[in-house]
């Protein structure tokens, strides 16, 4: 079977196009997938199916086998790939790319802020959840596609322990369906930014995360659009207003394309 090797910011991804032919992925194919050391190895694995809704269906499995809704680096990556300006399925919505050389702009659609769009398990202000891990108190919360909370931090975000704080916040209850954790700072005009992505773990990059993050600190007047947030593996500029989608734009790159044996993967 042939795939694609690509990163957006170092958040890498095996891409399978399952357009001309059907391809079976479960969980448990997923994660072998995903191993770094006897799969291919990714951070997220990304099927490529036909829609009868937009141009193309994508499907996101993190390594863990669990399928998700949004991948924003994804996202661009396969709009690098399709070239042109494709319109993608995905679980989260339909989204809209457009290729731009060595990356893209996505359409990303629009923020959802309520508790039961997020989800939460109860009613509760999602601009300021009265809820804290520790040091991170009173997050932002929305959904981008996938679900997400934003720590806004007068620190560096380098110092928070969200290796260890992470996993403990993506599986507290109040989260159903689990959640995306961003520990932001703003920096001048820009913001700083880490992520611990749900099913994942720390990664690179998230393109949802930034989007996520960059509409918390707009909302909330920490920030005006456009808004240029750097993570660990670069920066991606984020553009949003009320009631209109959101636009981000940033880098993608194909590495190499290669085969594998699925049924060495036992």
């Amino acid at each position: 079977m042939r795939f694609h090797k690509m990163h957006g910011l170092g958040n890498d991804f095996v891409v399978i196009d399952a357009r001309q032919g059907a391809v079976a992925i479960d969980a448990r194919l997923a994660r072998a997938i995903a191993d770094r050391r006897t799969g291919v190895g990714c951070d997220q694995l990304i099927l490529l199916e036909p829609s009868d809704a937009a141009d193309l269906r994508m499907r996101i499995f993190n390594p863990d086998g669990g399928e998700v809704e949004a991948c924003g680096n994804a996202a661009r990556c396969v709009t690098l790939l399709e070239g042109g300006a494709p319109t993608i399925q995905t679980r989260g919505g339909t989204i809209s790319g457009r290729a731009n050389g060595a990356g893209a702009s996505v359409d990303m659609g629009l923020p959802r802020f309520g508790w039961d769009e997020i989800p939460l398990a109860y009613p509760i202000d999602t601009a300021a959840l009265p809820v804290g891990w520790e040091e991170l108190q009173r997050p932002f919360a929305v959904n981008v596609g996938n679900p997400h909370i934003v720590f806004f931090v007068n620190r560096p975000v380098e110092a928070v322990k969200l290796d260890r704080l992470g996993p403990l916040i993506e599986n507290d209850p109040l989260f159903p369906e689990r959640v995306n954790v961003n520990v932001a700072q703003i920096d001048g005009d820009a913001i700083r930014l880490r992520v611990w992505e749900r099913g994942a773990g720390l990664t690179q990059a998230c393109g949802t995360g930034a989007c996520a993050t960059a509409v918390a600190a707009i909302a909330t007047r920490r920030a005006k659009s456009p808004v240029d947030v750097h993570l660990p593996g670069g920066a991606l500029r984020i553009e949003w207003r009320r009631g209109e989608p959101i636009r981000m734009t940033g880098p993608a790159a194909h590495v190499f394309t290669g085969e594998i044996d699925l049924e060495t993967l036992g």
